[in-house]
């Protein structure tokens, strides 16, 4: 991976914003052909990065969601000071987490989760994905093996303390779920390997939305702006987008 597409971007196109959010232990990278998608289409998008997000995973262990969800807001906020009154907001996984939260917390137009978690797996297995990433990571830098399994093994003595504070701040965005009113659209591949697949169904019921929709993507996996239907996933995005109410 090129690292350049590990770093935050802001595309400037039209006056309707969409704040894009990635996912956990994930990057702008997640949804950088989605922004340029909609960069075309003539929607500015702007993807922040969480703090400890797209750097070293020693860096990533030190931070919790109160740092992450900081972040999100500071990104509203930037959009807000560039000039764009409405905007509305979508994430993948916890990325979609965050967006509801924006939701319920600041005026948007309209919402897109795409495979957002209402329930979180044990500490241990959401680690492990912090484990996968250290390793990712050290293999893109490019380190022997020896000292890939040498750091990664110091990163699990340490442990990530404030992954059960993520699994609260996930309990607390499904209990104010049936706050929010905003036009929704639920993304969730079939094939999800990470969530539990039934959160989009928690999401689409819960939600007091007046215009909601839910698509399921058959052929997809967890990072579903990545995978084989991320064609038809822009089409879907850009069609929800279209269909809300902007001033202009």
């Amino acid at each position: 991976m090129n690292k350049s597409l590990l770093q935050p971007f802001f595309f400037q196109a039209g006056s309707r914003a969409v704040l894009l959010l990635h996912g956990f232990t994930g990057s702008s990278a997640d949804v950088r052909m989605l922004g340029r998608f909609l960069e075309k289409k003539g929607y500015t998008t702007l993807a922040p990065h969480y703090k400890g997000h797209g750097v070293e995973p020693e860096e990533l262990i030190t931070t919790s969601p109160a740092d992450w969800w900081r972040d999100v807001q500071d990104a509203y906020q930037q959009l807000k000071d560039a000039g764009y009154q409405e905007i509305a907001v979508a994430g993948l996984s916890l990325g979609g987490v965050m967006a509801l939260n924006v939701a319920a917390n600041y005026p948007v137009k309209g919402i897109i989760t795409m495979c957002a978690p209402m329930t979180m797996r044990t500490t241990d297995v959401m680690f492990e994905g912090v484990l996968k990433y250290a390793r990712d990571y050290k293999k893109f830098e490019g380190k022997e093996k020896s000292q890939i399994e040498a750091e990664v093994a110091l990163i699990a003595e340490k442990g990530m303390p404030s992954l059960p504070q993520l699994r609260q701040f996930i309990a607390q965005t499904r209990e104010g779920i049936d706050m929010i009113y905003a036009p929704i659209l639920v993304v969730q591949s079939t094939n999800d390997e990470v969530i539990d697949t039934g959160s989009a169904n928690i999401i689409y019921n819960e939600i007091e939305s007046l215009e909601k929709y839910i698509k399921w993507y058959e052929n997809s996996k967890h990072v579903i702006t990545l995978d084989q239907e991320k064609d038809q996933l822009h089409e879907d995005i850009y069609r929800f987008l279209e269909s809300l109410n902007w001033v202009d």
